[in-house]
């Protein structure tokens, strides 16, 4: 919570100061003058009740008048209030949750990859909801009637004596503990809640999310039924979370009618007893009856109130996780552009790293790429090649050993400036649910279309393109799916070539594709790999012949290193799966 306020009280944002101040004298002066309305009402009936018929009509016209004028400004002073608050408050909504969202982004990979994607969005969404319940509801609603409360305690105790301000105390304190500690206990169930949803949240969109999957093996009834599962667990939470919300509304109710009923007997006796006049007996009933509206609305919001904290307290916990690759308070300038410094150059020393303390993947991987090189990666599943580009983009640091480039540890380096300087073209190119014009823009945004139009000319996919009813505005659907996989390589090169890194990986990038697909990725490849230095992850070892260096990788350490050539001369694992793929290729 203290957090939040630093939110709604920013430094070097003084407007938005003065705008909380303002709104906050607003609700003081509506309040203020909702005190004055019973008063007077009061006034009204007493005189009523003593004039003779003659003196019936002028006599509280001023009193009727004043009534009139403090609830009109009561009024405007609250609608006033909401209207000075309400960009504040939505401001505040707006930095936080873009906060958590950069947040998110700024972690790494390992934290994202330990979480489902659903429940952070899902968190990030409650908890902007939550921000905006807490300020609504707690600054201008809870606040205001616990004061409001306090100024009534006080009129009560100079008007009355001891044993109305006794009642009036009792009850309130017996309101708010029973509130208190039954909402304390219906948060548990709440927070349940939550996980449960999150849980059915979770399953739908990864169901969703492999819905060919789904296809491919039938399995539209199994989906369904663990949907079904979680729903059903989320529905009995929700029953018992409604079944002590009404609890909790009907304890309220019974305390409050019980407070009214027995002042309203103290006064009609003390009025038997000629104590006071009907218009003090009115004017305390409406005293209560004007504090129980609040109450019992703040019996309700409480609920929602303490919901939202524990949604803030999920949305802030995401805010206080560390990320595990920062970057250095004193950094180095990496030139990024390959028009602005050439190809860069690469080395790795003697790296060890696992992702995990007791799983090691590498085991002191140690190469050198020169500028404008082109290094292979080769071996098998599981060897650790992936892992090498990874370290690059710095998604990890390594455990022991430095990855340089030109001659610098990465880690002198921003995070974004080394990715600037780092091109890829993935095995599998997820695309964003966008146009195409925007996918390929992606790669340097703020670029014209003409530039952009002759990056997919040399990624050999503009007259595809043009043959589309949209041409570039053409939406590629959820991931990419209603683009070929060919289709989409496409666009990733176009992405690398509009980037123009000086360092381009590229990660099993046809693999996946067919011989006739793969040939003509190659050549597009081959185009954007000039002048660059280029680590290529190849499977098919056909796509790697003509590399500068070729490095074996087994068990997370490189086995064999040179040319193709050379490899071959020595007859050892290279030379193996040469001879396998070339057997299968001539099969």
């Amino acid at each position: 919570m203290l957090e939040l306020l630093s939110y709604l009280w920013p430094k070097h944002q003084p407007m938005m100061r003065l705008q909380l101040v303002f709104a906050t004298l607003l609700m003081v002066i509506a309040k203020v003058s909702a005190l004055g309305i019973p008063y007077l009402y009061s006034k009204v009936v007493d005189v009523l009740s003593k004039t003779d018929g003659q003196n019936l009509i002028y006599i509280p016209l001023w009193l009727i008048l004043g009534y009139g004028l403090i609830r009109i400004i009561s009024s405007l002073c609250s609608e006033l209030k909401d209207t000075v608050f309400a960009p504040l408050r939505f401001r505040v909504m707006r930095t936080i949750t873009l906060r958590c969202f950069e947040h998110m982004h700024n972690l790494s990979l390992k934290f994202h990859l330990n979480r489902h994607t659903g429940a952070i969005t899902r968190a990030i969404e409650r908890g902007s909801e939550g921000v905006e319940t807490i300020l609504r509801v707690g600054v201008f609603s809870i606040v205001p009637t616990l004061i409001e409360a306090l100024m009534v305690l006080i009129v009560i105790a100079n008007l009355y004596d001891w044993r109305y301000t006794t009642l009036v105390c009792i009850a309130i304190a017996a309101y708010f503990l029973f509130t208190i500690l039954f909402t304390s206990w219906r948060i548990q169930i709440r927070r349940q809640m939550n996980e449960i949803n999150n849980e059915a949240n979770n399953r739908a969109l990864d169901s969703l999310l492999n819905y060919e999957t789904v296809k491919y093996f039938g399995n539209e009834a199994h989906e369904i039924k663990r949907y079904d599962e979680s729903l059903a667990r989320y529905e009995k939470a929700s029953i018992t979370t409604q079944m002590t919300l009404n609890g909790l509304n009907f304890g309220q109710s019974f305390i409050i009618a019980t407070a009214l009923t027995s002042v309203m007997i103290l006064a009609a006796h003390d009025i038997v007893q000629g104590k006071f006049s009907v218009g003090k007996f009115v004017l305390i009933n409406t005293y209560l009856m004007q504090l129980y509206q609040p109450l019992n609305f703040l019996g309700s919001v409480y609920s929602n109130l303490r919901k939202s904290i524990v949604d803030l307290e999920n949305m802030f916990s995401l805010l206080s996780q560390d990320s595990e690759v920062d970057n250095r308070e004193h950094t180095q300038h990496l030139p990024a552009n390959l028009s602005e410094a050439g190809p860069a150059s690469i080395k790795f020393r003697d790296v060890y790293f696992g992702y995990d303390e007791d799983r090691e993947i590498l085991h002191g991987i140690s190469f050198d790429a020169k500028p404008g090189n082109q290094v292979a990666i080769v071996g098998p599943t599981g060897a650790g090649k992936s892992t090498i580009s990874r370290l690059l983009f710095r998604f990890y640091d390594v455990n022991s050993g430095s990855v340089m480039i030109d001659g610098q540890d990465i880690r002198e380096y921003t995070q974004s400036n080394l990715r600037a300087a780092i091109g890829v073209v993935p095995q599998d190119t997820v695309l964003f649910n966008d146009t195409i014009e925007y996918n390929i823009a992606y790669g340097r945004l703020g670029c014209s279309k003409e530039e952009i139009e002759h990056a997919a000319k040399l990624a050999q996919i503009h007259n595809f393109i043009q043959s589309l009813p949209d041409g570039y505005q053409s939406y590629v659907g959820e991931r990419g799916l209603k683009l070929s996989g060919g289709e989409k390589q496409r666009i990733a090169i176009a992405r690398a070539i509009l980037k123009n890194p000086r360092i381009l990986i590229l990660d099993e990038a046809t693999s996946a594709l067919d011989s006739r697909t793969e040939q003509e990725i190659q050549q597009a490849l081959d185009s954007v790999a000039k002048g660059r230095t280029v680590v290529t992850i190849a499977h098919r070892l056909s796509t790697i012949v003509h590399s500068d260096l070729i490095l074996v990788m087994i068990d997370g350490k490189i086995k064999e290193q040179g040319t193709h050539e050379f490899l071959l001369a020595k007859n050892g694992f290279y030379a193996s799966m040469w001879a396998i793929q070339a057997k299968q290729s001539d099969e």
